[in-house]
Parts: structure tokens; C-alpha cells; sequence
């Protein structure tokens, strides 16, 4: 399918996604898509946890796009200047997510990795343009490699002054919890300029009115035995609590197989939605520690001691899922899980040439009985996923409406400039 089609497949795809069955189709970048984000997410938080998870997979998604574009080329040159028209899209797609997985993870999953890449070759006929697409391929996982977007590196808690306002870490059961992740905020982003290019105009102060209502609401909407929020608002700040990288790329998927997608959009589709995921995150993680602001469970303590947000281990699993839900152990503004849903569904919409698209999403969170599948939540608007998570996260008691609002406007704009600097151009 060529990107002209797909506007007008968009009307079509709202009225009938839930009655027609998806029938799978054989693309190499679906394939090692689900492949990426399975492997990523099976590794410890210093990797897997969604900030980082948003880095890496786009690591893979972009080389994928770059081999591809090259091949097929409908975009301005990413990683890959030179066009190879004889080359095997799926061949390059295939070796690409190879090389930079294989390069990332060889010490603890080359075999597995290897055994799928293997497979993938076994199935694209020999010969000369499987020969080329597989040097384009690893041109492209190179290029991606030599950009130097992983700047993985343990880093302590960094501990406030203990002054109102400024974020400080909560106790966990053998210390501090800390951000495995605080290396995000200064990674090397993959379009955007740099990571405080969309700086937030920051939290409330304190003493404003805003700030007072804001504090007010989350008390009240985010407390675990809150009398002023529904069950349904409980049920959805749990389910939220999810792997985004896990949930957006499979609705994306599923999208490649209900339009049966050929290889050059399937891999244009990802790169918008996961390059425009890490560099949303990048923003706001940089974000996060230039504001370094506190959350509302610091906030609300200060004159409640034994006030407790819904987001709380002792929270019963029958609620939450498997899983203990916690308050999360870095600052505060602007928060993170809109900024990742924003920017994602804003890639969507943008690939589609329409916010109105029925779908679902599907929480990583396992159910308390085993038997019964994963819960799904529908949706008719893209960014009716995101008012949903802006939400959540107030219910959850983590964060205060500010950050929120925030958050779904830099997600908003990094995906603007993200789409208008490179995917607007192709033809």
C-alpha cells in the first residue's frame, strides 16, 4: 500500500476494525518489531524501563526504516544517503534489527536472535538482491549503531535539598528507590535537536491557585481509599500502568496486518511512531531533572502524614493486576507516561491522516486468574487514549493535572517536528 492510500483507508478502517478479523501478513519488519520489543523488555530496568525501552526500540525501528527507505525510497535519506532499487526490502529490514539487537544484546541472546535472523534469510528467495538488501541492511544497523543514542550508565539518586517543591526519594524496603533511568535525559536524540529542545514552562508555583487546585484534586482523586473516585477510574489508573513500548507497537501491528501494510510503510509507520516516542521521552526526562519537582505523595504529606495514593504496594492485586503499583522513583514534571502516549498516538494519527480510528490497547499487566486473557480498552479517537492516561495518572495519585497537560503537549510537539522534518516529504 503507498502512502496515498492511506487517508482514505483511514474512514474505512474506523467502521470496520472490530468486525473484520486481522489476517497476518508476512513482513519482515512486523516480525522483528515484536522481536525488538520482546527482547528489550525482558531485560533489567537499567534497559528495559520504559524510558530506556523507548531509546532502544527506536534504535532498531529506525535502522529498519533507514535500510528500507534506501530500498524503496519514499522519504528523505535516514542513516543510508544512497538508494538501492534492486535491493530486498525484506532482507534489509530483516538484517538491520538484526545487527543492532545482535550489536546491544549479543552476551545474553545472540543464539535466539541468530536462529530468527537465520529463519528470516531462510525465507527470502537467494540471490543478488537478497545480497543487496542484506549490505544495506547492515549499512543502516551500523549507522544507527555509530550515532551513539545508548549512553546506558548506572547513576545514584540524586538527593534535593529537602526544601518545599524539590523532588526527593521515597523509601523502599533496603533504601531509597531510585530512576534506573536517568541517563535518558541526556541522550542523544534521534531527530530533534537536542534533549531540552522542548522545555515545559515548568510546575506552578507553590503559593498560586493553580498549584492549590491542582493539589487539591489529586488529593482527593488520588488517595486509595478515595471516596470521590469511581471504580471505573480505579479499574483504568491500574490497567494504565503498562509497558507503552509493548502496547503502542502492537497496536501498530495490528494496524500493518487490518491494511495489509507492505514492507516500506509498515517500516515508515514504526519509525514515526518510536522515533517520535524516544525523542518525546528524551525531552521530558531531561525535563524532569531540570524541574526536579516533587510529587504530589511528598506534597500532600507535608500536612497529611498518612495520606497514601491509590499507586501503593498495599493496593490489593485483584485490583492491579499481578504486580506491586508504586509511586514512581523520579521527579514528578512532566510526566513521562503522557508524554509517551501523546507522542505515539500523535504518529499514529499522523501516519493516517486522522485522529478517528477504532482500535484497542492491551495492558501488559497480567491478570490475577491465569486463564483469562489480558483486558482490552477501545478506542474511536487516537488521542482519546491519551485524555484517558492524562487521567489515570491523577487518579493513580502520582501526579498532579500540571504535569499532565504538559506532558501531552511536548509529546504533541516533538512528534510535530519530527513529522514536518522528515515524513512530511514523502511522495
Amino acid at each position: 500500500m503507498k502512502p496515498a492510500r492511506l487517508g482514505r483507508l483511514a474512514v474505512l478502517g474506523a467502521a470496520v476494525a472490530l468486525a473484520v478479523p486481522a489476517v497476518a501478513q508476512a513482513n519482515e519488519v512486523t516480525k522483528w518489531n515484536e522481536i525488538a520489543v520482546n527482547t528489550i523488555n525482558a531485560k533489567a530496568p537499567l534497559t528495559s524501563a520504559p524510558p530506556a525501552g523507548a531509546v532502544f526500540v527506536a534504535m532498531v525501528q529506525g535502522a529498519v526504516y533507514g535500510a528500507v527507505n534506501a530500498v524503496d525510497r519514499h522519504g528523505r535519506p535516514y542513516l543510508v544517503d544512497r538508494s538501492y532499487p534492486k535491493a530486498s526490502a525484506n532482507a534489509a529490514a530483516a538484517t538491520a534489527a538484526f545487527r543492532v539487537l545482535d550489536s546491544l544484546f549479543s552476551a545474553t541472546d545472540h543464539a535466539a536472535l541468530q536462529a530468527a535472523y537465520d529463519a528470516s534469510l531462510l525465507a527470502i528467495p537467494n540471490g543478488a538482491s537478497k545480497e543487496q538488501g542484506i549490505e544495506v541492511g547492515e549499512m543502516a544497523a551500523d549507522a544507527m549503531l555509530a550515532e551513539g543514542h545508548d549512553s546506558r550508565t548506572v547513576i545514584g539518586c540524586t538527593f534535593g535539598s529537602g526544601l518545599p517543591g524539590v523532588w526527593q526519594p521515597l523509601a523502599g524496603p533496603s533504601g531509597p528507590l531510585c530512576d534506573p533511568t536517568p541517563w535518558v535525559g541526556n541522550a542523544k536524540p534521534f531527530v530533534v535537536n537536542s534533549p531540552s529542545q522542548f522545555r515545559t514552562a515548568g510546575p506552578y508555583s507553590l503559593g498560586s491557585p493553580e498549584y492549590a487546585a491542582d493539589l487539591a484534586e489529586v488529593k482527593s482523586l488520588g488517595k486509595i481509599d478515595s471516596a470521590t473516585r469511581t471504580d471505573d477510574q480505579t479499574h483504568v489508573a491500574a490497567y494504565w500502568q503498562t509497558n507503552p513500548a509493548a502496547n503502542y507497537n502492537a497496536i501498530a501491528r495490528r494496524f500493518v496486518d487490518q491494511f495489509s501494510l507492505d514492507v516500506t510503510d509498515s517500516a515508515r509507520l514504526f519509525a514515526m511512531l518510536d522515533l517520535s516516542a524516544a525523542d518525546a521521552i528524551i525531552n521530558t526526562w531531561n525535563d524532569k531533572y531540570y524541574w526536579n519537582f516533587w510529587r504530589p505523595i511528598t506534597a500532600i504529606r507535608v500536612t497529611d502524614p498518612t495520606w497514601t495514593p491509590l499507586f501503593d504496594p498495599s493496593l490489593p492485586m485483584a485490583i492491579g493486576g499481578i504486580g506491586p503499583l508504586i509511586t514512581p522513583p523520579y521527579p514528578e514534571h512532566p510526566s513521562g507516561a503522557t508524554a509517551y502516549a501523546s507522542a505515539s498516538m500523535h504518529a499514529l494519527a499522523s501516519f493516517f491522516g486522522t485522529d478517528e480510528m477504532t482500535f484497542y490497547a492491551t495492558s501488559s499487566r497480567f491478570p490475577i486468574d491465569p486463564t483469562q486473557p489480558r483486558e482490552r480498552r477501545y478506542f474511536s479517537r487516537f488521542s482519546d487514549l491519551t485524555n484517558e492516561i492524562l487521567e489515570a495518572r491523577i487518579w493513580a495519585g502520582i501526579h498532579f493535572r500540571n504535569a499532565d497537560v504538559q506532558a501531552a503537549n511536548l509529546g504533541r510537539e516533538v512528534e510535530h517536528y519530527i513529522q514536518t522534518q522528515y515524513f512530511a516529504f514523502v511522495h
